[in-house]
């Protein structure tokens, strides 16, 4: 599956895919090379970046966010520097994987973190998607004790709409991905942000229609939202940011 989306300068083929979590699944390989392109051109930056500013890690939900181009263009009123270090079809093994590139070779002094999303829709297993989870924040914990860190409620997806892609196409998919598998998942993710001593944030009012399922005119597949989709979770995120 290949969605292409680009808006406000900012473009991002989404493909299909986790490198640790290859075993686990049966999606095409090719993406782990988009991958490390992503974090090779992250780990060049990372070298000329700012110390103890803003972190926004997690997969492509976080990838797509165009923080980095809301805070070129308009005044945010923050004095730190956003850096986004999203990375498509990243699960928390992958997360695991790269968190020096990701977020420690940045030294943030503040990180929001969208992750799992990935885990849940390639069925890893829950028990290894939370461990990795609570390994990541024991690591940012132990690593960078004055870090405050936000750990992100997932966003509504929409199921229910058609988005121009084949059933057979669809139901691949969202064969493990649901809105309710998503809140049953928030409030586990929760949990493990409490034990860290962390802060869970829900970012996602006025994202979902009556009937739960986020808006269908935020969102170009159902699971990763436009821009407009992504100005309301900058305006509901603003008073953490600040």
């Amino acid at each position: 599956m290949i969605a292409i989306i680009v808006f406000n300068g900012y473009s991002t083929t989404e493909k299909i895919m986790s490198s640790k979590t290859a075993g686990l699944t049966n999606l095409h390989p090719d993406i782990v090379e988009f991958q490390n392109s992503i974090r090779a051109k992250y780990a060049v930056e990372n070298q000329t970046a700012k110390k103890g500013q803003i972190v926004f890690v997690g997969s492509s939900l976080m990838e797509i966010f165009p923080i980095e181009k809301f805070q070129q263009d308009r005044d945010l009123g923050l004095d730190k520097v956003i850096y986004n270090r999203g990375v498509r079809a990243t699960t928390t093994a992958d997360l695991l994987d790269h968190i020096d590139t990701l977020i420690f070779d940045l030294e943030p002094s503040k990180i929001f973190i969208n992750i799992g999303t990935n885990d849940i829709g390639f069925n890893v297993p829950e028990g290894v998607f939370l461990e990795n989870y609570d390994n990541i924040l024991h690591q940012i914990k132990e690593k960078l004790p004055d870090t405050v860190v936000y750990v992100m409620a997932y966003y509504p997806i929409n199921t229910v709409d058609n988005f121009g892609e084949e059933e057979a196409e669809h139901d691949q998919f969202y064969e493990y991905r649901s809105n309710e598998l998503l809140i049953v998942a928030n409030a586990k993710v929760e949990q493990l942000a409490k034990k860290n001593g962390y802060q869970f944030i829900n970012v996602n009012a006025n994202l979902s229609d009556a009937n739960g399922n986020l808006r269908k005119e935020l969102t170009f597949d159902g699971a990763h939202m436009l821009l407009n989709g992504y100005e309301i979770v900058l305006k509901n995120m603003k008073k953490y940011l600040e």
